[in-house]
């Protein structure tokens, strides 16, 4: 029976990747001597030739098309999507693939020399029968499709937006108000569902604590947080919520200019957290709190999935599901 480097992979407990570098003497990996001999030992017994590494090797050289949905003025006014591109490009780099990057969904830029697909974003129907025609090896990030039979790289929404809320309901602050956006997809076919609005809305409907007047939508811009947020200060007066889950840090940082034009102390007055913990979460005084996405590790895990497939193309469709995890700063201390 032919041994694959997923066989190695398993046995060692490594991924498909370090296996691969490893076996082709990529002095630039980063892993302990230890690793490396108990890789080599492994194929040792399974009998891995030379002649089939070099195959693996060859194999692997791959033309992947990165389809963004944003555009690069988009995507360098939103990091979040940034960094999911540049941890694709950096694992595809490292597993000797090359990346073609195609913006706003532009098909029409993908070449007809692609192996597989990473799709970025947010798409309709429609759309994901278009990228499912460029390519049989398709992974969607941040756009879960697995019920469509893709796999899918997520971050775990729900969870993290209740511990959001449970943040400040141990800290006694029971009136929370969200500013959060709206989006559609690049076809206008499709307006997509905000999982933070709707985890928001259902955890505190569990302490029986929910106003829609407290909940506001925007556009994720920073100039859409801002207008948000002297929004609710003229219509809420003395009744402005004393905290904010916002839902990513350029809109945060619009409200907190906002609340700061209008005298209202951040934190003394409304604590603010955030979505998605880009470095605008620093670079703003006093710095906001945060939830950690991982952002690079989303595009390094679609990479990981297609080597994989190229390994076995028989594989099922996955659904990878990331974690977060708070980060606390200035703004709700």
């Amino acid at each position: 029976m032919t041994v694959t480097l997923k066989d190695i992979a398993q046995r060692a407990d490594v991924s498909l990747a370090t296996v691969s570098r490893v076996l082709n003497y990529d002095k630039t990996l980063s892993v302990s001597d230890r690793t490396r001999k108990r890789v080599f030992t492994i194929a040792g017994e399974l009998r891995y030739s030379k002649r089939k590494r070099q195959h693996i090797k060859a194999l692997m050289r791959k033309n992947i098309a990165v389809i963004q949905w944003y555009s690069k003025t988009q995507e360098h006014d939103d990091l979040y999507y940034l960094a999911i591109r540049k941890g694709i490009e950096h694992q595809a780099q490292v597993c000797g693939f090359t990346t073609t990057s195609i913006f706003q969904n532009n098909l029409d830029q993908v070449g007809d020399d692609i192996d597989a697909v990473v799709a970025v974003g947010k798409f309709s129907p429609t759309q994901v029968q278009q990228l499912s025609r460029l390519s049989k090896q398709l992974v969607f990030v941040d756009d879960d499709q697995f019920a469509q039979g893709f796999s899918s790289v997520v971050t775990d929404f729900t969870f993290a937006t209740n511990r959001v809320v449970d943040y400040f309901w141990r800290r006694g602050i029971q009136d929370i108000g969200m500013i959060y956006g709206q989006e559609w997809s690049t076809d206008q076919q499709v307006e997509i569902p905000n999982q933070r609005q709707q985890s928001f809305e259902q955890a505190l409907q569990r302490h029986h604590a929910y106003h829609a007047e407290y909940v506001l939508a925007g556009d994720y811009t920073s100039q859409s947080g801002y207008l948000m947020m002297k929004r609710a200060i003229a219509m809420l007066g003395d009744r402005l919520p004393h905290a904010f889950f916002i839902a990513n840090d350029p809109m945060a940082a619009g409200a907190l200019k906002a609340l700061q034009q209008a005298d209202i102390a951040v934190p003394q007055r409304v604590k603010l957290f955030s979505f998605n913990n880009t470095t605008l979460a620093e670079y703003v005084y006093p710095e906001i709190s945060s939830v950690n996405v991982e952002t690079e590790l989303m595009g390094k895990t679609a990479i990981d999935l297609l080597v994989s497939w190229f390994q076995d193309d028989r594989q099922a469709a996955q659904r990878i599901e990331l974690g977060t995890t708070l980060v606390e700063r200035e703004s709700t201390k």
